[in-house]
């Protein structure tokens, strides 16, 4: 027992030691002489759910209203715009925009709903985070392209052309995120999924077999995760991301997978964001 436990625990550190590999590169710090766009939070109470969730606008320096800009949605927001976290995506944003590897972007960080306004410390555990993000129905998809965009239309200038519309999202918001290209291909046309939980906690597990039986759709994928990811009741989440690899290669969707060796957190994919930011937009015109 003492001699399986101490292998337990091996595998465990070894596998934290592999996180510890990752780091920010230079793009996600703030530069001298970068402009520096706008974040800006605001909170909403979505009729279609019925409940509250906050949410956050980035508006990069070079916005002009004049012309419309490309639209970015980040789900479990939170996380993705905090300037001090693992992603600081404005900061990420502020320095490619400036060297013309990305266009000129709004971005839209969207938290999961929670039932009252009181929400938790750790925006992951809002109460409606699995209803919204696991569910493979449009529902939520709906609330973000009939309420929250709409919202942000009546401020911003934001191109309608669905090849300028990318959502992204870690864990069940990788799923969520490509749940809405699926769902809605004609509004969403790229996707970033870091760590994406296509596993069996709502029927993620059935996308493969729908992707190998479906017409193909105009969606460009990006994805991210650690052959050391979880794997539990609901599933492994390394062989199931694999098999949606292997589903995009069987029908020839244009995509890239980025295979590490980390846990189920986000340090390989904020340390890769501007590569893999870069790629998915790098047939943006």
């Amino acid at each position: 027992m003492k001699f399986i436990t101490a292998i337990l625990l091996f595998n465990c550190v070894n596998a934290f030691a592999q996180d510890s590999l990752y780091k920010l590169g230079s793009d996600s710090y703030r530069k001298p002489n970068v402009p520096k766009g706008a974040v800006t939070k605001y909170e909403w109470y979505s009729k279609l759910y019925n409940n509250f969730r906050e949410y956050y606008v980035y508006v990069p320096a070079q916005y002009d209203s004049s012309k419309p800009a490309a639209l970015m949605v980040f789900l479990d927001g939170a996380s993705y715009a905090n300037e001090t976290g693992e992603w600081r995506v404005p900061i990420v944003y502020d320095n490619l925009i400036a060297q013309h590897k990305l266009p000129v972007t709004i971005c839209l960080f969207v938290n999961p709903g929670n039932a009252v306004k009181e929400y938790p410390e750790n925006r992951f555990r809002s109460t409606n985070r699995s209803v919204e993000y696991d569910d493979l129905s449009d529902k939520h998809t709906l609330m973000l392209i009939t309420e929250l965009i709409p919202e942000i239309k009546k401020q911003y200038n934001i191109i309608a052309d669905a090849a300028m519309h990318g959502i992204g999202g870690l864990s069940s918001g990788g799923i969520a995120a490509f749940t809405a290209a699926w769902q809605h291909p004609e509004f969403f046309s790229k996707v970033m999924s870091h760590y994406g939980s296509f596993t069996d906690i709502r029927g993620g597990h059935n996308y493969p077999s729908l992707i190998r039986k479906s017409e193909k759709k105009n969606i460009k994928i990006f994805m991210q995760d650690g052959n050391n990811d979880l794997d539990n009741q609901f599933g492994n989440w390394w062989l199931a991301n694999l098999q949606m690899e292997a589903a995009f290669k069987f029908k020839g969707y244009e995509f890239k997978f980025e295979k590490g060796s980390g846990t189920h957190n986000s340090k390989h994919g904020a340390s890769i964001l501007p590569e893999s930011l870069i790629w998915l937009w790098n047939d943006a015109k």
